[in-house]
């Protein structure tokens, strides 16, 4: 066994002195909890309320006694080595005479090798003992510094007052075992379900159709009471066939069921689905549709093709029989995409962890139908596109932080506002609205939020209520162009829809002035919002930071696994500083009795000094972060009007990272990966699963086609008013709830189709517009109805003020119902009273 003296010598190889500060913590363990220098800023007004010769213990202000004998409490509270010891000095530091480790609450810990430590040369297991009840003290003061804050200092003699609280411990400890019960439950079911059925095996059959040439196969493997899902790839042109004008496919299903002891006379059906042909005959698109079967009988499918001339049209299929009818599909998404709300709306779980459960019980349900996937085609299911956008993304700002960049704009914001808060924000969120019309709105947040959370630490603000107004005005923002948002891109990559008149220059103009009154009546909506919403910390900045501290030093050490025995030891004296400092906490809020003000009346003396502590701290570096960034904006903005790059905006982002990491010479790799929100890409990753396998179980066909539904039972001229209001409402309130991405792609064609029905007669241009602004104005429902949401509230969350779905819904909800008035308003009058569809 090597001896205790050796293996920290190892462990601190390159340092003279270990500063175990969150920042080192969580550079030897990989652990991010955001950007840790947040800790640098601790008042040294807390040293002032510390009497001379004593040190900060769990108990409070401990005198400090030379004739201190050798006992377990020396070992984890010490010896003070130095009267001069504040909170700000490291957490541990080791000293050559002496061998004592150092805490900056003026703890000392026996470390490395002491001859007054149980021998001379006592290997490491003799003293095993000890460290195991040091840990154990790391992995109970949670729930000591829990019991400890709620209780004051004076013992509460009411024992009615100490059963209340034994009553509520023990009903929440009773919640939490049956929620977990009841989860484990649940995804062991949906496992056992998902293992019972194999994945669907559907082989491509590849044939060749023309005017004088047939297809025809008989399918015999077919059960009672089951629907045929049939899917068929070529190359098909989106929107309803002109028999006319255009060629086409004609497929019939056909089923005959004999006469016999269920029916009395033979029964026949017949569906014929027509698919248009494209033009050019080269895209290759798949188009599915689910025909409902009369029993078990063989069925006829025929491929027939309507063509002027005598051209041979390659064709693929693949069929899949269901067993559940689509109303009772529909029916299992909705009870998914519930729970998953539920998870996510009362924080029963990470919605992280919603995200993967709803997958797989949305998996789970394809199986049982049967119409499980293999694992390639849920993997194919994930946008990698956009989670390469997020990681590279992640990148460039983690390396850009370490500049103090974000520091010195928050120093700059403040010296701006001059000590008002609502300019100030009105400002951020107009800056990020006009950015997000332009960059994408992830790019946009990541950049913002940052700054954001230091520019609200330097004023005392809650940075939880700027960065949701922000937010909220950078899905505003982004629906003004058409690269704003995904949404706008899908419309207007569109070939069909280009055929209409919906270019990129249309689309924008159109688009920009309705986001335009948009912006107008948000601002002061969002004040009124805002109207009771104390915006101010109520405490002193020194306990906001003080609590915040804490939280960062519990967090820190929660993420330490005590995989070896430095870590072990390292974990319990970071839950020991935790403890120190809410002892230090408790003290400071006795003695605090005022408010602090609405307005900062010293902000010019106090500039000086801000300026002074924040910062550019690496100028090279941020030439260099800068540069890069530049250009990745720049082939932002190429990529969407030069089509001869072949880049997309997540190779741009990933390429930049790479760039950046290059300039910046980067050693120490694991810090910046532990700065990607990992957390984050994995709820996109299982979102993105959850979405397409609800997709699979018809939930947004069955959305599109009670849509179109309700639009044709309308009385005629009154059908373009209600088809706007309609599409608009069902979009946003969709897009709140489902991603607007697959919700958008699939509402394309329906759309399309009701505006080429002759029974409907519709323009199509005002149902796309409709559809793009409630798609985008729409995300600002929920926390998880847009991307930038999510983004923002991850990077908050890591900087330790994540805020949650309630808090989202309540300032979201009601800024998109206002804007989606005033959106809905702009179209009417655009294509109603001034008829600019026609």
């Amino acid at each position: 066994m090597t001896p205790f003296t050796n293996s920290p010598s190892m462990y601190l190889e390159n340092q003279t002195e270990m500063e175990m500060s969150p920042a080192s913590a969580q550079g030897h363990q990989g652990r991010s909890f955001g950007d840790l220098r947040l800790l640098q800023g601790i008042s040294e007004r807390r040293d002032a309320q510390k009497p001379a010769g004593c040190v900060i213990h769990a108990e409070g202000f401990v005198p400090v006694r030379p004739d201190d004998g050798f006992s377990v409490v020396n070992i984890l509270r010490g010896k003070s080595t130095s009267a001069n010891l504040t909170e700000k000095s490291p957490l541990l530091r080791f000293s050559q005479d002496d061998g004592v480790c150092v805490s900056p609450a003026g703890m000392t810990y026996m470390t490395l090798h002491d001859p007054g430590f149980v021998g001379g040369e006592e290997p490491w297991h003799d003293g095993s003992l000890d460290l195991e009840r040091r840990y154990r003290l790391g992995s109970e003061v949670t729930s000591l510094s829990a019991s400890r804050s709620g209780s004051s200092e004076k013992s509460d003699p009411l024992d009615g007052l100490n059963l209340s609280r034994r009553f509520t411990s023990s009903v929440k400890c009773c919640f939490r075992v049956s929620k977990i019960a009841t989860m484990f439950t649940i995804v062991v079911l949906c496992s056992l379900f998902f293992s019972m059925y194999p994945d669907r095996d559907n082989p491509t059959r590849l044939l060749a159709v023309s005017p004088a040439d047939s297809f025809s196969v008989n399918l015999t493997d077919f059960r009672d009471n089951a629907l045929l899902k049939l899917q068929v790839g070529g190359p098909f042109a989106r929107g309803k066939v002109d028999l006319q004008d255009q060629d086409y496919i004609l497929v019939q299903v056909e089923q005959t069921e004999q006469a016999g002891q269920r029916r009395r006379r033979t029964q026949q059906v017949i569906h014929n689905w027509t698919i248009p042909l494209h033009g050019e005959r080269s895209d290759q698109i798949l188009v599915t549709k689910t025909f409902e079967m009369l029993s078990s009988d063989p069925i006829v499918i025929t491929f027939q093709a309507f063509l002027p001339d005598n051209e041979v049209v390659p064709l693929s299929m693949t069929h899949q029989s269901l067993y559940v009818t689509v109303e009772t599909q529909v029916a299992i998404a909705g009870v998914i995409l519930t729970g998953v709300y539920v998870l996510i709306i009362f924080e029963i779980v990470h919605r992280t962890l919603a995200a993967m459960l709803g997958s797989l019980a949305a998996l789970a349900a394809l199986a049982i139908i049967g119409d499980r996937p293999s694992l390639v085609t849920v993997v194919e299911w994930i946008d990698y596109e956009t989670l390469a956008l997020l990681f590279g993304m992640m990148v460039l700002v983690a390396i850009f932080s370490e500049t103090g960049f974000f520091d010195y704009c928050a120093v700059k914001a403040y010296q701006l506002s001059r000590g008002k808060v609502w300019p100030m924000i009105f400002i951020l969120c107009l800056i990020a609205a006009i950015l997000s019309a332009f960059l994408d709105n992830v790019t946009t947040m990541m950049l913002f939020t940052p700054v954001t959370i230091r520019l609200c630490e330097v004023l005392n603000l809650d940075p939880r209520h700027v960065l949701i107004a922000e937010v909220i005005f950078t899905n505003i923002g982004g629906a003004a162009t058409a690269v704003g948002d995904p949404p706008n891109v899908i419309i207007v990559s569109n070939q069909d829809l280009r055929k209409e008149g919906i270019d990129f220059a249309s689309f924008t103009g159109y688009m920009f002035l309705g986001i335009f009154l948009v912006l107008l009546t948000s601002f002061p909506f969002l004040r009124l919002l805002y109207w009771n919403k104390k915006l101010y910390n109520k405490e002193s900045i020194e306990i906001v930071e003080l609590k915040h501290e804490i939280l960062v030093w519990r967090q820190t050490a929660q993420r330490i696994n005590p995989a070896s025995r430095e870590e072990t030891a390292v974990k319990c004296l970071l839950m020991q500083k935790v403890l120190n400092l809410e002892s230090l906490l408790r003290k400071m809020m006795k003695t605090f009795h005022s408010q602090i003000s609405q307005e900062d009346k010293n902000w010019e003396q106090n500039i000086q000094e801000l300026q002074k502590k924040h910062r550019i701290t690496d100028t090279v570096l941020l030439v260099k972060c800068v540069s890069v960034l530049a250009v990745v904006i720049f082939m932002f903005f190429l990529n969407s009007f030069v089509p001869s790059i072949h880049l997309e905006l997540g190779w741009i982002a990933i390429l930049g990272s790479l760039w950046l990491l290059v300039l910046a010479d980067i050693q120490d790799f694991e810090i910046i990966l532990h700065r990607v929100e990992w957390a984050t890409l994995l709820f996109f990753a299982g979102l993105f699963v959850l979405m397409e396998a609800l997709a699979q179980l018809q939930l947004i066909d069955y959305v599109g086609e009670q849509t179109a539904l309700l639009i044709k039972a309308v009385p005629e001229d009154q059908r373009l008013a209600v088809a706007i209001i309609l599409v608009m409402w069902v979009s946003a309130l969709a897009s709140s709830l489902i991603d607007n991405i697959p919700f958008t792609a699939t509402m394309i064609p329906v759309l399309i189709n009701l505006s080429q029905d002759a029974d409907v007669n519709l323009p199509v241009k005002p149902l796309i517009y409709a559809l793009a602004m409630g798609a985008c104005l729409g995300g600002n429902g929920t926390l998880i109805g847009a991307s930038a949401n999510v983004v923002c509230a991850g990077i908050a969350e890591q900087h330790g003020y994540g805020f949650s779905f309630i808090e989202f819904f309540r300032l979201g909800f009601p800024m998109m119902i206002m804007t989606c008035m005033i959106g809905m308003c702009y179209l009417l009058a655009t294509h109603i009273g001034l008829g600019w569809n026609m």
